[in-house]
């Protein structure tokens, strides 16, 4: 049982003795930029003091929305970004200085989405210290988690670096990676795969950024983790715990982190997505603030209630705010926030928390003996894992042995529900509207743009400030990607796996 107290090493109790609120993020996108500015502007009336902008697919994997492959999908699991002119409509009105967190689903383009934001800033002549950006920039986790990705692995892994090594050195207010678990739990995983592949995947980026000359002391402050919660409230909890206590031993330890910060994990939650149901959909409000006041009570820093009706399609707006309301009435009207690790020292909850670090250890070392996350991603060590665990968890269900309310039990006949629609003039409007900065910009400077991110790919040097220059420029998203594939070509996983 642990002995230590809330902000002491290795943080098992949290990171910090006082205890507080956590930013509270909603995650929205849909359609145009400017529908998708009016949901944020709604929601910040509402309390809001982050928010995570979703991308579309087309966005996420470097295409204009008047590419033949964007045909359909555009505006339709997130906004549509196309260029700097499509940043200013989603951030109109919004001050930059006064938001705490901008997240995104920038993985395989985060290097162009930091772009994007540093030239905003300077548009607006505000220092981009001034504001919190918050780039997920995890490419890794994209190869057998979600499947964005572009670029092979170890090309991922360099731009996602690049991000890591210009924010570290230029804009240090800025979190630079969200190590990534919610997708890899999302896809099937059990808790301890979520926390070890994670932590795998940010051993291959910390290793590339010493290797490149930058103290761990300059980069591991700048990371979040980003992570699930799910149904199991008690184990929920102590994972949160057991991966504080890793991190903290993995930083000190491996990299000699001298910065308590390196060493204080920050711990950025979304409620299930998996967990919610179409069938009989309010009851996942109930799952929400289950999973909501299990993150409160694990000590995270920031989170996202699901809304009760993601089963069935972007959030409506009135699910969006009773999500954002979720968080405040756990924050504001339970007590949670007056004390850190109310639960620390149930024997209970030490005994789960032993057993996950434990077992995360062991994970860990199983990795690296895979070669750690990049021979894990190109052998598909953990696209099998991820496979085999998924199918027990579905088998699970199916069998009856995993009781899910409304699905396999107490079922009753379905309800219909208000479903959002998303207005198919909106890929209309955002392709004309692409057209229109295409014909008005500044060729010459688009051109000269685009050149310094392919001379500054052929080098192997850090492309962000060239992707400033070309976004500066508006150039798109899909040019500055396209110039990448033709310097590094574009990854096709084995048929083995």
């Amino acid at each position: 049982m642990t002995t230590e107290q809330p902000g002491q090493f290795p943080y098992t109790r949290g990171i910090s003795a006082d205890p507080g609120v956590w930013t509270m993020g909603q995650y929205a996108g849909f359609g145009t930029a400017a529908q998708t500015n009016e949901r944020f502007r709604s929601l910040l009336a509402q309390g809001l003091t982050g928010f995570s902008v979703a991308l579309d697919l087309p966005t996420q994997m470097g295409l204009d929305s008047d590419n033949v492959l964007a045909r359909g999908e555009v505006g339709k699991v997130g906004v549509a970004i196309d260029s700097l002119a499509d940043i200013e409509i989603l951030m109109d009105q919004i001050a930059l200085e006064k938001i705490t967190q901008v997240r995104t689903t920038a993985n395989s383009i985060g290097y162009i989405w930091a772009a994007l934001f540093e030239a905003l800033a300077t548009k607006r002549d505000v220092d981009p210290n001034q504001f919190g950006m918050f780039i997920q920039n995890d490419v890794l986790k994209e190869y057998f988690a979600r499947g964005t990705q572009i670029f092979p692995p170890s090309v991922g892994l360099k731009l996602s670096v690049d991000v890591i090594e210009h924010i570290a050195r230029f804009i240090p207010r800025w979190v630079s990676l969200a190590m990534s678990g919610y997708h890899i739990r999302e896809s099937g995983s059990d808790a301890v795969q979520e926390v070890a592949f994670t932590f795998a995947n940010a051993k291959a980026y910390l290793d590339e950024s010493v290797r490149r000359g930058l103290s761990i002391d300059a980069v591991a402050p700048t990371l979040f983790t980003f992570l699930s919660s799910n149904m199991d409230f008690l184990p929920e909890i102590a994972k949160f715990r057991a991966a504080r206590r890793v991190w903290a031993k993995l930083v000190r330890d491996t990299y000699g982190a001298q910065d308590p910060r390196s060493e204080q994990l920050r711990i950025f939650v979304f409620t299930a997505g998996s967990s919610l149901t179409a069938q009989q959909p309010l009851n996942n409000v109930v799952r929400t603030s289950i999973e909501a006041m299990a993150a409160a009570l694990g000590g995270v820093q920031t989170m996202h209630v699901c809304a009760f009706d993601e089963a069935l399609g972007v959030p409506t707006e009135q699910a969006a705010t009773l999500a954002l309301r979720t968080q405040q009435i756990v924050a504001f009207e339970t007590g949670v926030t007056t004390m850190v690790d109310p639960l620390g020292g149930s024997t209970i909850l030490e005994a789960l928390t032993d057993d996950l670090e434990r077992r995360i250890w062991a994970e860990l070392d199983v990795i690296t003996q895979h070669g750690g996350a990049l021979g894990c991603i190109e052998s598909g060590y953990f696209a099998r894992a991820l496979g085999d665990s998924a199918w027990q968890l579905a088998q699970s269900v199916d069998s009856g042995e995993r009781t899910v309310v409304g699905v396999n039990k107490f079922v009753t006949d379905p309800v219909a529900f208000e479903v959002f629609s998303i207005d198919p003039a909106a890929e209309r409007d955002q392709v004309a509207s692409l057209e229109r900065v295409r014909a008005t910009r500044d060729a010459s400077a688009v051109r000269d743009g685009l050149e310094s991110v392919r001379l500054a790919a052929q080098a192997g040097e850090n492309v962000v400030p060239a992707c400033v220059q070309a976004v500066t420029a508006y150039a798109t998203v899909g040019e500055i990607a396209d110039v990448l594939r033709q310097v590094h070509g574009v990854w096709t996983p084995s048929t083995s796996f």
